[in-house]
């Protein structure tokens, strides 16, 4: 009787046990979980995680900042429970994860923008979406294309981005002209703050940045980049247009782009309440203070008539 009032209980304790280790180690407002994000996110995403760990001081959320490539892909491999990228998963993406048994769940939360800058002595302020496709195809390589060359802009030009495996160069690509090989005076470097310093010293380079780095009046650091190269406008028929918060909400600025977190999260966790929080009130009056557009509240726009006011005589 003793001895099987012992394997009794050793049933249930293992059993216990094993309930224990099924449920998962974290909620949607508590634990620690790692993600990956597209580094040109980083200081919307920065602030995202800021603001949600200052409100549940029990969650805590590691940030792996790399090329969008490798973020999904280590999200594939569960190096990370989700992924903060520029665009959604392709079907054989998808299908890698439906294998594992794991249903994504993706959601655009925000439309960023991808910005192009040059040096302060360039004299090129505008380029229209018809130059751009022919800098992209290689056609155009060096400044002062359609006059004559300005202060800093008859030498070659070079073109700058972020790192190996772009979101920005993957999204120019699939959006504005395909081009299957880089050319010669084009370069990656190590993440856009490099990109906003190498164009700040070099008067030929043309620099390719999320305009989440330059868009949050409010942040020392925007302004200090902001200060060191100059914000081309990309004009089309409609008009020319910088990457302001209005004109891509209004989808004037033609080189706007979404912000999509992908979680492979089996049940609602930490991944799950981060990707909640982003998409709720909070998380997107984040977003419209980063100077980007929120996916799930709208954008007040004012416009102001500069027209001078006319008084009539009595």
């Amino acid at each position: 009787m003793n001895r099987l009032l012992i394997v009794l209980l050793g049933i249930i304790f293992l059993a216990a046990c094993s309930g224990k280790s099924s449920k998962p180690s974290d909620t949607p407002t508590s634990g620690n979980i790692t993600i990956t994000v597209d580094e040109a996110l980083k200081p919307l995403i920065e602030a995202e995680v800021a603001a949600f760990e200052s409100i549940y001081a029990n969650a805590h959320i590691r940030v792996i900042y790399t090329s969008e490539e490798e973020a999904i892909a280590l999200m594939l491999k569960d190096s990370a429970r989700a992924t903060i990228v520029s665009r959604k998963l392709v079907p054989e993406e998808a299908e890698i994860l439906t294998k594992q048994q794991y249903k994504p769940r993706q959601l655009k939360v925000a439309t960023s923008a991808i910005a192009l800058i040059v040096n302060n002595n360039n004299g090129d302020t505008t380029i229209s979406m018809g130059d751009l496709k022919k800098i992209l195809s290689g056609e155009i390589q060096s400044w002062g294309w359609n006059h004559p060359p300005k202060k800093g802009n008859s030498a070659g030009m070079e073109v700058v981005f972020d790192q190996p495996n772009s979101g920005i160069l993957r999204h120019l690509k699939d959006s504005v002209i395909r081009f299957d090989t880089l050319q010669k005076n084009w370069f990656a470097l190590k993440g856009n703050s490099e990109v906003i310093d190498y164009v700040s010293k070099k008067p030929e380079a043309l620099g390719l940045i999320d305009v989440s780095w330059i868009s949050d009046r409010d942040d020392s650091t925007a302004n200090k980049f902001l200060d060191a190269v100059r914000v081309v406008r990309i004009s089309e028929d409609s008009g020319s247009y910088q990457p302001y918060q209005a004109y891509i909400a209004q989808g004037r600025y033609p080189l706007k782009r979404d912000v999509v977190m992908i979680s492979r999260e089996a049940k609602s966790g930490l991944a799950s309440g981060f990707m909640s929080f982003i998409a709720g009130e909070k998380g997107q009056r984040v977003v419209l203070k980063a100077g980007l557009v929120p996916a799930t509240m709208p954008v007040r726009i004012v416009e102001i008539n500069r027209d001078p006011i006319s008084i009539s005589p009595e």
